[in-house]
């Protein structure tokens, strides 16, 4: 109950903030009504904001749509908008507490002295100052009834959502504005990183910023669609972009191929013309899985000594089609056909260790080394995904094998060095997977060896104390600089590169802390795995300080997700995304899964296919160490 009764303050307080800042200038009496009459205000109006009356024909119609009804921006109680109409501060401060919720503290609070605590903006302000999006001005006051610049809004904007120029700030304004003079020095740089980032709306001339005219309500929520939907709301011809090169002669265009929701890698035929279309497209890069479900896909004599089996290529998620020889017939090696078939066409093979120390629970590997396994601190051992049906729980129970343990490290570096000494291969991918969910290692050899590091102390009861995950990722770290020794004592040309999320995520929930190996050097590629549908939540993870850091010593791709079994991604939010990452001279991009490239999609193939020809329309080299990486700018 008490849950409810805070969620739904929450929601009346920030309507009654959306809805002040809506009849600020019409009206007074909004902050005199009683509870009863308030409630019905706002209830009617959330109906005006899905029937505005005086937009129609508008240049920014569709995206006021589209905010009005997620309720970031609001319209009048008569049903209008007033689109040409200005923006005061306190207005806009209010309308990027609705656009950005969970965007981060970055600093503390500070009182204003011309917003009191009973100004109908108070909450809005504070939030937004403390979240980097507004400041004050000299004397400690915050204006919150001036009505606030073009330049001003898209230097909160950049400034909030924490981007920083590429290039040159100066080259790249005068470039862009045939006004660039009359931006403020204080913003050249912001507006320069909010014009790297398509939040720049320019009506109705494209090339002239106008940065100091009055923001109209129009123009902020142009400025806000590109900044939250990142669905091409605003008409093309009114953004103002910088010229993305598309003919690049270095850049990593990769897929990842899964036998999960996949027919690729059943037939030689299907993998044979699949490879090949996508070196027609220019790709270069493929990362197969070679290691998931408890299995290798390929024949694999360290498997058949702990599985029981060379190789398995179906899995039990595929139900009445589940067949343990399915696809393996007539001695297929399925991982030494992707290297025939893409070597041929002159894209590079990194095999995918998908898996990592994980396995099903009713795997032959898990039931044949039960001491190989690692538990909660109440004791399960099992992890199975949330939101599935019995049937589905059996499926996706989950047991993780203990990286801390002498036998299991061997048993994974047995099989990643099988794999470099038998085949042509251009490096190895581990992914988070090569890690621990932070809630293991709670078992009975776990916590002895911590007891023995740390004087008799056991390990605290909370998954998350900062010296037990430190302790525990430090260990795999451990493992992983045995790993590359081992594998480049056997082929020094051979890469190390790991598809992890991003590192808080990875380091927090798996103990992968990748960041420590990219600086120790045990790390020669990286793909970041960012799979957000949300622009501005997909850049704020490109602008982490630890992927540019990481992106200056070794070639940095972003993993994109281009789909899944039951969800459709858009070709235009891949675009954006893919635009994003040149924009910041990464060294390219990788895409989970092939199918959803243009086999499970909202459109046909041949218009995918099309599409991925245009994003990639000249071949171009996977970067890699031996070509003295270094980012563009």
């Amino acid at each position: 109950m008490k849950n409810i009764l805070t969620k739904s303050y929450t929601a009346f307080a920030n309507g009654l903030v959306a809805l002040r800042m809506t009849f600020g200038r019409k009206s007074q009496l909004v902050s005199l009504f009683i509870f009863g009459v308030t409630i019905t205000l706002l209830q009617t109006a959330t109906v005006a904001q899905t029937k505005l009356n005086d937009i129609q024909g508008n240049w920014a119609q569709t995206c006021i749509e589209q905010l009005s009804q997620q309720q970031i921006i609001s319209g009048y109680p008569d049903g209008s908008f007033g689109p040409n109409q200005p923006v005061t501060r306190a207005e806009f401060a209010a309308m990027l507490n609705q656009a950005f919720p969970e965007a981060a503290q970055v600093r503390d609070d500070r009182k204003f002295a011309d917003v009191p605590s009973t100004y109908w903006a108070s909450e809005a302000i504070s939030k937004a100052y403390q979240r980097g999006f507004l400041s004050g001005y000299p004397g400690g006051v915050f204006r919150p009834k001036q009505n606030i610049p073009r330049v001003q809004a898209l230097v909160s904007l950049a400034n909030g959502l924490n981007y920083t120029p590429i290039g040159p700030s100066w080259e790249t304004l005068e470039q862009a504005f045939a006004d660039a003079q009359a931006i403020p020095e204080y913003a050249q740089s912001a507006i320069a990183a909010a014009l790297e980032n398509q939040l720049v709306v320019n009506y109705p001339k494209v090339g002239t910023l106008n940065p100091n005219n009055q923001a109209s309500r129009a123009e902020i929520a142009a400025f806000l669609c590109q900044a939250t939907q990142g669905t091409g709301l605003v008409a093309a011809e009114y953004i103002q972009e910088l010229e993305i090169p598309t003919d690049l002669t270095a850049e990593l265009r990769g897929v990842w191929l899964t036998n999960i929701d996949s027919e690729l890698l059943f037939s030689l035929e299907a993998l044979a013309a699949a490879l090949n279309k996508l070196k027609e497209l220019n790709f270069n890069t493929i990362y197969p899985t070679v290691w998931n479900w408890g299995y290798t896909l390929h024949p694999s004599e360290i498997a058949q000594r702990e599985t029981g089996r060379q190789a398995r290529i179906s899995t039990p998620l595929e139900k009445d089609l589940f067949d343990p020889e399915r696809g393996l017939k007539e001695g297929r090696d399925v991982l030494q056909e992707v290297i025939e078939i893409s070597h041929q066409g002159g894209m590079r093979v990194i095999p995918w260790f998908e898996f990592g120390f994980k396995a099903p629970s009713y795997s032959q590997l898990a039931q044949r080394h039960p001491d190989w396994l690692t538990q909660t601190r109440e004791g399960n051992k099992t992890q199975i995904p949330e939101g599935l049906t019995p049937e589905e729980q059996k499926l996706h129970e989950i047991v993780w094998l203990n990286p801390f343990k002498p036998e299991v490290q061997q048993f994974i570096e047995d099989l990643i060095i099988e794999v470099v000494s038998n085949y042509d291969i251009d490096g190895i991918q581990l992914d988070d997977h090569f890690g621990l969910p932070s809630k293991f290692g709670y078992d009975p050899f776990t916590v002895e060896l911590y007891k023995q590091e740390h004087q008799g102390k056991f390990p605290p009861n909370d998954p998350q104390a900062p010296e037990w995950l430190r302790w525990r990722a430090n260990k795999i770290t451990d493992f992983l600089k045995k790993l590359f020794r081992a594998v480049k004592e056997r082929k020094p040309d051979v890469i190390i590169s790991i598809s992890p999320n991003p590192q808080r995520f990875s380091y927090n929930s798996f103990l992968a802390d990748w960041e420590q190996w990219e600086r120790q050097g045990l790390v020669e590629e990286l793909i970041v795995q960012i799979y957000r549908d949300n622009l501005s939540t997909f850049v704020g993870e490109l602008e982490q300080p630890e992927l540019k850091a990481a992106r200056t010593h070794i070639p940095v791709g972003i993993g994109i997700l281009s789909g899944l079994k039951n969800r459709a991604i858009p070709f235009s939010q891949i675009q954006r995304q893919v635009e994003a990452v040149r924009r910041r001279g990464f060294a390219g991009v990788s895409f989970f899964f092939y199918e959803t490239l243009w086999n499970i999609s909202d459109q046909s193939w041949q218009q995918r296919q099309a599409a991925f020809g245009e994003l990639f329309p000249k071949p171009a080299q996977a970067p890699d160490l031996s070509q003295d990486w270094q980012p563009s700018s």
